[in-house]
């Protein structure tokens, strides 16, 4: 689509990050995150302290969009969204044939069955990508 992006995680993560297309990689236990320019978009995903740090990097016009809740900080001078997904039927039907036809790309790490969600969602270690929980066999 044309965005330059820089992605933030783990340093174990730089590299899935890059191969998922990010340009750029900001180590956040190891890199100044204020150290980035401003930005135009950010996507919070994390919430808390990195949340509020990553509004500061909005630049004037632009906008913070959060998947955790309200936003604790709000840009200066843009817009802040609560991005809340209810997805319907056709929208993930959408989204899967985008997956079959290689247009989007999964990060699956786990895939459980629904007997044993309840610890597959709780794992005793960090685990890579997203848990699936299979309702059928």
């Amino acid at each position: 689509m044309g965005a330059y992006v820089i992605g933030t995680g783990r340093a174990a993560d730089r590299q899935t990050v890059l191969d998922f297309g990010a340009q750029e990689f900001v180590d956040l236990g190891n890199d100044v995150l204020e150290d980035v320019g401003g930005v135009d978009l950010v996507f919070d995903v994390i919430g808390g302290d990195i949340g509020k740090r990553s509004a500061g990097r909005v630049r004037a016009g632009g906008t913070l969009v959060s998947i955790v809740g309200p936003a604790e900080a709000r840009p200066a001078n843009g817009l802040a969204v609560d991005f809340v997904v209810e997805a319907d039927r056709a929208e993930l039907t959408e989204i899967v044939q985008r997956v079959r036809d290689g247009r989007l790309r999964t990060n699956i790490g786990n895939v459980s069955t629904i007997d044993d969600a309840v610890a597959a969602l709780n794992p005793t270690e960090r685990r890579k990508g997203k848990t699936i929980v299979r309702v059928r066999p």
